[in-house]
C-alpha cells in the first residue's frame, strides 16, 4: 500500500481542523452563561431599544366565521408606530388594508373608500398596530411573562447560515396576550427563536385568540433590527 509523506499527512490534518473550526463558527448560543429567564430579559431589551424592525404575522387556521387578521407586514418603530398592511377577513372575504398607526391613532385605506380613514381596529378584530411595539403591552412584554421556560436546540440559520438560533418554549397567560388581541382566552403555548445577539427572530403562539373558537396559531417574525423610518399620519 502506498504511504503518504508525513508532511502531506500533517497538512491534511491541519486542513481538517480548520474546516471543523469554520463550521462551528465564532458565534456562541444566546444561552451560554444565561438562564432562560435572562435570555427573555435580554431579548426584550434588544427589541425595546431598537429604532425599528420589520414585522410579519401570519396564520393559516383562522376559525371560520371570525373577523380577524390572517396576515400583516410592515415596519414597527420606537416611539411606537407602524407602517404596513393587514389582511383582514370580514364576512368571509379577505381584504388587504394598508395601515399607518401613530400617536394613538390608526389610519387605513379601506377598500372602495377613497383616501385614508381614521378607524377603530377593534372593529376588524385587530389591535392598534403601534401598540405591538410598546415595551409595556407589545410583543416584547410577552417574553418576561412566559412561564415554565425550557431551552431547545441551537441551530444555524439566517442569511448564509451565519446566525446561531436557539429555541425556547413556555406558556403565556391570557392576561399578557390580551394586550395584543383582547379576545384571548386561556394559556398560550409559545415558542421563541432568539439569536446569539439576543434578537427575537420569531414567536409562535398557539391558543384561543378569539372568543368561543378553537385554538389557532399565529407566527410572528422580526427582521432588520435597527431600521430607521419616520412614520407620520397620512
Amino acid at each position: 500500500m502506498r504511504r503518504r509523506p508525513p508532511l502531506l499527512l500533517a497538512t491534511g490534518a491541519l486542513l481538517g481542523l480548520a474546516l471543523v473550526a469554520g463550521c462551528s463558527g465564532d458565534q456562541e448560543s444566546v444561552s451560554d452563561g444565561r438562564s432562560p429567564d435572562e435570555v427573555m430579559a435580554l431579548a426584550k431589551t434588544t427589541l425595546d431599544e431598537t429604532s425599528g424592525v420589520s414585522i410579519s404575522l401570519e396564520t393559516t387556521d383562522l376559525p371560520a366565521g371570525v373577523t380577524g387578521v390572517t396576515e400583516a407586514s410592515g415596519v414597527g418603530t420606537h416611539p411606537p408606530a407602524f407602517d404596513g398592511s393587514l389582511t383582514v377577513v370580514l364576512a368571509g372575504t379577505a381584504l388587504n388594508v394598508p395601515v399607518i398607526a401613530v400617536d394613538d391613532k390608526v389610519y387605513a385605506q379601506i377598500p372602495l373608500t377613497p383616501g385614508w380613514s381614521d378607524v377603530d381596529p377593534a372593529e376588524y378584530g385587530a389591535p392598534d398596530p403601534s401598540t405591538l411595539m410598546s415595551p409595556d403591552t407589545g410583543f416584547s412584554a410577552l417574553l418576561p411573562a412566559t412561564e415554565d421556560l425550557e431551552e431547545g436546540e441551537s441551530v444555524r440559520g439566517g442569511e448564509d447560515n451565519k446566525e446561531v438560533l436557539t429555541e425556547f418554549t413556555g406558556t403565556v397567560p391570557d392576561d399578557a396576550v390580551r394586550n395584543i388581541l383582547p379576545g384571548a382566552e386561556g394559556d398560550f403555548d409559545a415558542t421563541y427563536t432568539i439569536t446569539a445577539d439576543g434578537e427575537l427572530r420569531e414567536a409562535v403562539l398557539r391558543g384561543v385568540f378569539y372568543p368561543d373558537t378553537e385554538s389557532m396559531t399565529y407566527t410572528i417574525g422580526f427582521e432588520d433590527y435597527g431600521t430607521e423610518k419616520k412614520i407620520t399620519a397620512p
